[in-house]
């Protein structure tokens, strides 16, 4: 019996019994409310994230995902709390009013610890590659993209401060990239002459 037939069986002898008059309406009402949410959110799905897997009874049930959603808290320099999103979707109205903003790509988590003379990145990437790692940096932030053959994952970063890309030096070992830059220093200027 599938959950389905279970639900219709027990709603069946509820309302013979007569046990909570207009539960049955309400109940059917938040289920066709929830096959059109399903139905949003399969429309805005990537290709890569629905599958139809064959069940050993010969029926077809559809999978969705893997759907990843998390945050890390730490305190910022300045003693207020920073929050860092991680994952492919992100709770609320995503583009187009969809329910959700999903991405085929993971944002990974990731930290950025700016020292006195120093910004560093730590990324955690697991499941992927080295060579699958590309990293493009500016004067002002760093980008993560990885094309792994199971795993992808993107990241923009912005700097508070202006970075030395040249000095970029980055290491990966165990799901883990970290990417250090010196900062630049403040230029004091050309003197000019006052005539």
């Amino acid at each position: 019996m599938s959950g389905r037939d279970f639900w219709d069986d027990w709603f069946k002898r509820f309302r013979r019994w007569g046990f909570f008059p207009g539960f049955d309406s309400t109940f059917r009402e938040m289920e066709r409310e929830m096959e059109e949410f399903l139905k949003e959110i399969e429309e805005g799905l990537p290709e890569e994230m629905m599958r139809e897997v064959r069940m050993p009874d010969g029926s077809v049930r559809r999978e969705y995902g893997p759907f990843v959603y998390g945050y890390s808290v730490r305190i910022g320099p300045d003693g207020k709390p920073v929050v860092n999103e991680f994952g492919n979707f992100k709770p609320g109205i995503g583009p187009g009013g969809k329910p959700l903003s999903l991405q085929e790509k993971r944002e990974p988590l990731v930290d950025v610890i700016e020292g006195e003379d120093t910004v560093r990145v730590v990324a955690e990437l697991p499941g992927v590659e080295k060579k699958d790692i590309k990293l493009y940096a500016t004067d002002h932030g760093l980008t993560i993209d990885v094309q792994g053959e199971d795993r992808q994952y993107y990241k923009e970063l912005e700097f508070d401060s202006t970075i030395d890309k040249n000095s970029a030096k980055s290491t990966y070992r165990n799901g883990v990239l970290e990417v250090s830059f010196k900062k630049k220093g403040k230029e004091k200027g050309t003197p000019i002459n006052v005539e």
